[in-house]
């Protein structure tokens, strides 16, 4: 089992993406995702999402909001994933070039035109609900074959 932490950036009417083009045999190979990462031992969520934004971008976010949980069964390695999901707007420092990609300030009206994961396309949708929620998205040879949500008041 893998916990992990990714954040949406925004600024502007505009999401930070990250176009994931640089790193060998990377899972997220020509995706664009946003900014995140494995959690290191002992660290929370809020921790870990504030350590990889700031070593993927040069940023340093400030009270990045928890917006939900997403479960990716046997996503890679034939393991578990669980991801903490954020957003931030508020952040400080200048962007730096990530070694894993190139990060992009995407109009907020283009994210869905980009090459994104096809639940990725669902969470970013269930962001707009605005309520905590707990998703699952099972994925078949790259293929998204199930996915549910719960919203919590």
């Amino acid at each position: 089992m893998r916990n992990s932490t990714i954040c949406y950036i925004k600024k502007n009417n505009k999401t930070l993406m990250l176009h994931r083009i640089k790193k060998e045999n990377d899972i997220h190979q020509g995706k664009w995702i946003g900014l995140g990462g494995k959690m290191e031992e002992g660290e929370t969520p809020e921790e870990c999402i504030v350590r990889e934004v700031k070593e993927e971008s040069g940023l340093r976010i400030k009270k990045p909001s928890f917006r939900g949980i997403l479960t990716f069964p046997k996503f890679k390695d034939n393991e578990d994933w669980y991801v903490f999901l954020f957003t931030a707007k508020e952040f400080e420092g200048e962007l730096i070039e990530s070694q894993e990609g190139t990060l992009q300030w995407i109009d907020d009206t283009e994210i869905f035109n980009l090459n994104l994961w096809e639940g990725d396309k669902l969470f970013l949708k269930w962001l707009e609900d605005n309520r905590l929620f707990s998703g699952k998205l099972v994925y078949e040879n790259g293929r998204l074959i199930e996915n549910k949500v719960i919203f919590y008041d």
